[in-house]
């Protein structure tokens, strides 16, 4: 291990011994983490969750980075690994990612290594597979392969353009069977898409016009159905949301959109587990707007006014996550300086469960 790297995993050991709030491992269901972006000193906050959703806050473990203390205008700036036993976390002001150990709430600082470029904003893993998003400079995409003791090795032929120079991405992710990477492009209107080599190395990107303007946050259904929200420059009740999927070819169809939500720049998505609803943040509106994915990927909005929940006026609701179970959707909101707690109902509607207080400037979202 490198001497670094003994370090901070000391150091974090520490940090736990001393925090009086860190639950003890296997006490809770679950855990919901958002990061705090702070610039003098990013840290991951951590709440134990209840078998009702309840949440309880449980105590801050620092990144070794730092952030911006500005919204970073992506999705996937925290990511739980498939087994929940690691988080991954960007630093967009020091150019770095976190990884830390997960046990319960508690975690432990294992790594903290340079993003290959500037300003990471998004981090996505498929198995011992890490992709970091920079959306500094140029802007480019880079690989990683973690150690089973959580050290990120760089890997070699992985650092890959976007589209073009500074298209203002949003988001980076393996679809389910982690053989491509996609990242959405909010200035360029592209989906951008990497072919993924068994050794883990992104091929050049390839890319096609997103169905609706502004594509930003995604997520993918189990059997590969990507859903995207479309935030349209933010024009009043004008955004919306569309679907797609990777042909054999490996080319990306739409199969369904824009569908519209009525409401005003959507931004974030989370898909329950089965893969039978999409949930949208409408920023703008401070309200969420639900779809019924059909079996082949066409979107039905479940409510006409596009409105399933309101989060309130100016609540500004941005990254959403479900737990483990896809019964409680959590949604962070930057205006009120919340996260919500939404029960999901088997009709997919959704009721208003109260909120927790986060600190000014969080973002992102990763729930267990």
């Amino acid at each position: 291990m490198r001497p670094r790297s003994i370090i901070l995993v000391i150091a974090g050991l520490a940090l736990a011994l001393l925090s009086p709030t860190v639950a003890a491992a296997g006490s809770q269901t679950g855990a919901v983490f958002t990061l705090s972006n702070d610039p003098a000193g990013n840290r991951v906050l951590a709440w134990q969750r209840a078998a009702d959703g309840a949440l309880t806050r449980a105590g801050a473990t620092r990144t070794g980075g730092t952030g911006t203390g500005a919204d970073l205008g992506s999705q996937g700036a925290l990511t739980l690994s498939g087994n929940h036993r690691w988080l991954y976390a960007v630093n967009p002001g020091s150019d770095e990612i976190s990884v830390f150990r997960v046990q319960g709430t508690h975690l432990t600082l294992v790594e903290v290594a340079w993003s290959g470029g500037d300003m990471p904003i998004s981090v996505t893993a498929h198995g011992r597979k890490v992709y970091v998003l920079n959306a500094g400079g140029d802007g480019n995409i880079q690989g990683f392969r973690r150690s089973p003791s959580g050290i990120l090795h760089p890997i070699a032929g992985s650092n890959q353009p976007l589209s073009q120079a500074a298209p203002s991405p949003a988001q980076i992710s393996f679809s389910p069977n982690g053989e491509n990477l996609v990242v959405t492009e909010k200035g360029t209107n592209r989906i951008t898409f990497y072919d993924v080599a068994g050794n883990g190395a992104a091929g050049p990107p390839e890319w096609r016009s997103s169905a609706g303007e502004t594509p930003f946050g995604f997520e993918f259904t189990g059997d590969g159905t990507l859903v995207v929200s479309e935030a349209f420059g933010g024009s009043p009740d004008a955004s919306a949301t569309s679907s797609y999927r990777f042909r054999p070819n490996g080319n990306l169809r739409v199969v369904d959109g824009p569908v519209f939500t009525t409401e005003t720049a959507a931004c974030w998505v989370a898909i329950t587990n089965d893969g039978r609803y999409a949930y949208v943040t409408n920023t703008g509106s401070g309200s969420v707007s639900g779809y019924a994915i059909s079996a082949s990927g066409e979107l039905t909005l479940l409510d006409g006014d596009g409105v399933t929940a309101s989060t309130g006026a100016g609540s500004s609701p941005l990254d959403a996550a479900f737990d483990s179970s896809s019964d409680h959707l959590y949604v962070l909101l930057a205006g009120s300086d919340d996260i919500a707690v939404l029960d999901r109902m088997a009709d997919g509607s959704l009721d208003d469960m109260g909120s927790v207080m986060t600190p000014d400037g969080a973002v992102g979202l990763a729930a267990y």
